[in-house]
């Protein structure tokens, strides 16, 4: 019995995005250049954030947190991806695995988490302008970012446990390109139904609670400064917009892929590979392009790199 309960799998292997050489050919190409440009443009906000006086304050604190955890949520899996597309055989050791499921569930719970505090912050600077600086103080601030490390960690861990310990003595195919924890699942020797349950639950439940959080909180936002004040919503919607859109680019292929009960091999490969490496990339180009302070932080950032050319 204890010999049945040990693990014998060491390693995993991915079937990857395709078959095709010459498409995988492309996808390199193509990831290589995304995550390049996913990493530039996360670095950029965070350095632009820290080195502008101007951009000290708790909306942009919280971006640059935002940028740091789309940093590190890009990082657990589009490097293996990229590599992969030029290996006959993909393979990850178990440890390896096990790795990229809690690193994974830790950023993303982290960042659904952290989206929440940003739409807490434009809440209280929309509807509380004049308590904002008290309300919203750097202590506070700081408190909120560790929360978000804090629900993330044990929303990972609560995840890792409940698979760590299973046994995988047979199939090590995985039709994915990174650990995911639904199709690691199916590997187990054992029936998992019931634990497969339990784990969509966890992260439907973080996801949807967020999710729906997310919702009232900028319904309320656009429909307090309309009865406030005539023409407040095209203002509360262009400062709202940007956080509306990352919303639903990171929450809907996570609710999808969670809680749809049909899965559709194609559909979950193409909602994974939006929300590790499209939405970490998108996040600061949103940002960016719709934030006037930005705009005038960037511009003036090579105004100055322009004099010291000259």
């Amino acid at each position: 019995m204890e010999e049945a309960n040990q693990s014998v799998v060491h390693e995993f292997i991915f079937q990857g995005l395709c078959n095709s050489k010459e498409l995988q050919i492309f996808l390199f190409l193509s990831f290589s250049i995304l995550y390049l440009m996913t990493m530039v443009g996360n670095l950029f906000v965070m350095l632009l954030i820290i080195t502008d006086p101007h951009l000290h304050s708790p909306m942009y604190f919280l971006l640059a947190n935002l940028s740091f955890v789309d940093f590190c949520l890009s990082s657990v899996t589009t490097p293996k991806l990229t590599t992969d597309l030029l290996k006959d055989k993909k393979t990850i050791s178990f440890g390896g695995c096990m790795s990229q499921i809690l690193c994974v569930h830790f950023f993303a719970g982290n960042e659904m988490v952290l989206l929440v505090t940003m739409a807490y912050d434009r809440y209280v600077a929309i509807c509380k302008p004049l308590h904002y600086s008290s309300i919203m103080d750097r202590q506070k601030c700081i408190w909120l970012v560790l929360i978000s490390w804090i629900i993330g960690f044990v929303h990972a861990m609560s995840q890792l446990f409940m698979i760590l310990e299973l046994p995988f003595c047979g199939p090590r195919v995985v039709d994915s390109f990174f650990c995911d924890i639904p199709l690691v699942l199916k590997l187990a020797c054992m029936d998992t139904n019931t634990l497969g349950m339990l784990i969509n639950a966890d992260s439907g439940i973080l996801a949807t609670t967020c999710f729906i959080v997310l919702l009232i909180s900028y319904t309320y936002i656009l429909v307090t400064v309309r009865l406030r004040s005539k023409g407040g919503t095209s203002k509360a919607l262009s400062t709202c917009t940007s956080h509306i859109t990352v919303v639903v680019l990171f929450f809907g292929p996570c609710i999808f892929i969670y809680l749809w009960p049909v899965s559709i091999t194609w559909v979950d490969k193409f909602l994974a590979v939006f929300y590790t490496v499209i939405t970490p990339l998108l996040n600061p180009a949103i940002y960016t392009l719709r934030n006037n302070h930005i705009k005038k932080a960037v511009k003036k950032l090579v105004n100055q790199h322009v004099k010291s050319m000259e």
